[in-house]
């Protein structure tokens, strides 16, 4: 990957509506050569998907919560991964260092919705424990990461 695979990914995580031509452009490129970095980038895994980003409270989706789980000692750890990543309103399962087993970001429409998914969590058998931290405002959230410039020569 070098610095022009770099620049559109940057470009597409912006806006991915953008055409070939829009990104040859901004790039340098002709639309041909353009078209076919967008095309490996996507083949080569760089691009993982490509979709709407829907604003959660639009559709009533207003309460952003972040739940830590702690598992049970030698319990079914691959099990509640996978019944995690099951429900809807998880958005994100991170496996995380300190006191606590797994952290997941949720979206649900008021505390009642929390209520209802903690404890479809808690049915899981590997789960010991929940703690939940509630988001009142987000300041910033993206789905954008900091793609680094390409190794000097």
């Amino acid at each position: 990957m070098d610095e022009i695979d770099r620049a559109i990914l940057r470009l597409l995580q912006a806006d991915n509506r953008r055409s070939s031509a829009e990104v040859a452009e901004a790039v340098g490129l002709s639309v041909s050569s353009a078209n076919e970095r967008m095309r490996r980038l996507n083949a080569s895994g760089a691009i993982t998907a490509n979709r709407a980003i829907v604003d959660a409270p639009a559709v009533g989706l207003d309460l952003c919560a972040f739940v830590f789980v702690d598992l049970a000692p030698r319990s079914d750890e691959e099990g509640f991964v996978a019944h995690a990543c099951s429900q809807a309103e998880v958005q994100e399962v991170h496996h995380v260092a300190g006191a606590h087993s797994y952290l997941l970001k949720v979206r649900v429409a008021g505390t009642a919705g929390l209520q209802a998914l903690i404890t479809v969590l808690k049915g899981h058998s590997a789960v010991a424990r929940t703690e939940s931290v509630v988001a009142l405002q987000t300041c910033k959230e993206t789905t954008e990461i900091a793609v680094p410039p390409g190794a000097r020569k």
